[in-house]
């Protein structure tokens, strides 16, 4: 099982960008799936989640200008507007999956993509 993750580049301060992850692979279900953000020298924050019935969570920071939906089961996407060059990091999925053949659900990551907000 993997989550590729992808949509990030470079944008200017106000702009938006629409990061998208999808699961593949051999598995049975795609549970709850999430973005996370890293910048150097600090811990990987939590921006926002979604269940498989659609309910969303997200950071504070983020509420008023991030978006997260999920297509199908398997592919989540972030939709940013309104980017400010604080926001620049690696954004992370996250996906609880079971894969095939198991009992057991497992968090899977994806490999992250570099969002960077020029002033």
């Amino acid at each position: 099982v993997q989550l590729q993750a992808s949509g990030g580049g470079l944008v200017q301060s106000g702009g938006s960008l629409t990061l998208s992850c999808a699961a593949s692979g051999r598995f049975l279900d795609v549970y709850d799936m999430g973005w996370y953000r890293q910048t150097p020298g600090k811990q990987r924050e939590l921006v926002a989640s979604i269940t498989t019935g659609g309910r969303t969570s997200y950071a504070d920071s983020f509420r008023s200008r991030f978006t997260i939906s999920r297509d199908a089961k398997s592919t989540v996407y972030l939709h940013m507007n309104n980017l400010k060059p604080e926001d620049t990091a690696v954004y992370y999925c996250k996906g609880s999956i079971r894969p095939g053949l198991s009992q057991t659900v497992y968090d899977y990551w994806g490999q992250g993509t570099q969002v960077t907000v020029s002033s």
